[in-house]
């Protein structure tokens, strides 16, 4: 995710009247009760409902931001200052309430380094984070191109370190592979307010349709197309446009058609979202990119996943738009904290980095939660 304003992005001829309203009226349950007594759900029980995975693309699947011009190094030592959290003591001195980098506060009154201090270069190298430093380093290690490989300059990047990384991580990739083989229906919209997007899905489209990644050859056996044409959300108080080439939908038309658009698509695709609106609704829930839930479509599961995603309404980046009944085009503000490992899944980088089976697990676990959260619904 980039926090750069870019052109052709501003919606001014709206004013402040038109900005949404935030409701909380819950519809989903807690996905981490228990009601069946085993503390897990059966994994016999989830549907093979076809899933649509709406997914970031800056520290979630790539560790760089040509937007913000960082590289792998600087990436990941920006995301390192984003999950390591602190306060200040009563002297006015930043005090580390964390000994190791999480995704959770450790406590009511810390505040994560960045949310307090914005960027700083050099955050674990020359900064207050260097405790952190054997975090950064063991992660690029892992994230480093295979020594018995050749550069490839699609695949691979350059960091500033002289070194060779992975550019899209191997975690993406092998969740491809894992859906494929569990011989589900599925399809990817990449979700990003930055630049990359085209690039993206160019080198996606090498991978999958011409075979040309040397960790992952046999992707073309999957038979997943790839749409090279970047679309765009753009969002104002009274609707949101969703446009790819010359397929167009808006919700002025009732949200209920842009739903059935997006559950529709088949592949790999892409959109950029409106980092303006964004803005202008303070980094907020209400101007976060838009994500539309059904809970009574019998058939998709929309799941978005986005390092960026929080527990705090305020400052948090997907807006969830859920469906009142089964035929409305009417839809709710739902909190993050309803639909979290449901349907919206907060990436840890340092584990998409790690574990190349990260994302199909996250999913593994938003399908069971969604799945046991419904049947809850109608007991």
């Amino acid at each position: 995710m980039s926090d750069t304003v870019f052109r052709n992005c501003s919606v001014s001829e709206e004013n402040d009247e038109d900005r949404p309203e935030l409701q909380a009226v819950p519809v989903f349950r807690d996905p981490t009760a228990d009601t069946s007594g085993s503390g897990q759900p059966a994994r016999n029980s989830v549907k093979q409902k076809k899933l649509i995975l709406h997914i970031d693309l800056n520290n979630t699947i790539l560790v760089s931001d040509a937007v913000t011009k960082q590289g792998t190094v600087a990436a990941l030592d920006y995301f390192l200052s984003t999950v390591t959290w602190g306060h200040m003591s009563k002297a006015g001195k930043w005090e580390w309430l964390s000994e190791v980098p999480s995704l959770s506060p450790p406590g009511r009154d810390s505040v994560s380094f960045y949310s307090k201090f914005g960027r700083v270069p050099g955050f674990t190298t020359s900064g207050p984070g260097r405790k952190f430093r054997g975090v950064l380093e063991e992660h690029l290690a892992m994230l480093r191109w295979p020594a018995d490989l050749p550069e490839d300059k699609e695949f691979s990047v350059r960091g500033e370190d002289g070194n060779l990384y992975h550019w899209i991580l191997p975690s993406f990739f092998q969740l491809l592979q894992d859906l494929a083989s569990q011989g589900r229906d599925f399809a990817v919209l990449f979700r990003t307010f930055g630049t990359d997007l085209p690039r993206v899905l160019r080198v996606v489209h090498r991978a999958l349709v011409q075979g040309a990644h040397p960790l992952f050859p046999d992707l073309p056996a999957l038979k997943l197309s790839v749409s090279e044409t970047p679309g765009r959300i753009r969002c104002t108080g009274k609707r949101t446009d969703v446009s790819r080439g010359e397929e167009k939908c808006s919700s002025r038309d009732g949200e209920r058609g842009v739903y059935q658009y997006l559950s529709a698509v088949a592949g790999l695709g892409g959109f950029q979202d409106h980092f303006d609106w964004w803005a202008r609704n303070t980094y907020s829930i209400l101007g976060g990119k838009p994500f539309w839930v059904d809970p009574f479509d019998p058939h998709v599961q929309h799941i978005f996943i986005d390092d960026n995603i929080r527990q705090t309404d305020e400052d948090t980046i997907v807006h969830p738009k859920v469906f009142l009944d089964r035929e409305s085009s009417e839809t709710r503000t739902a909190s993050t904290s309803e639909l979290y490992d449901l349907c919206l899944v907060q990436n840890d980088l340092l584990q998409a980095i790690s574990d190349t089976s990260y994302f199909t697990k996250r999913i593994q676990i938003c399908q069971e939660n969604y799945e046991r959260n419904l049947q809850q619904g109608t007991d």
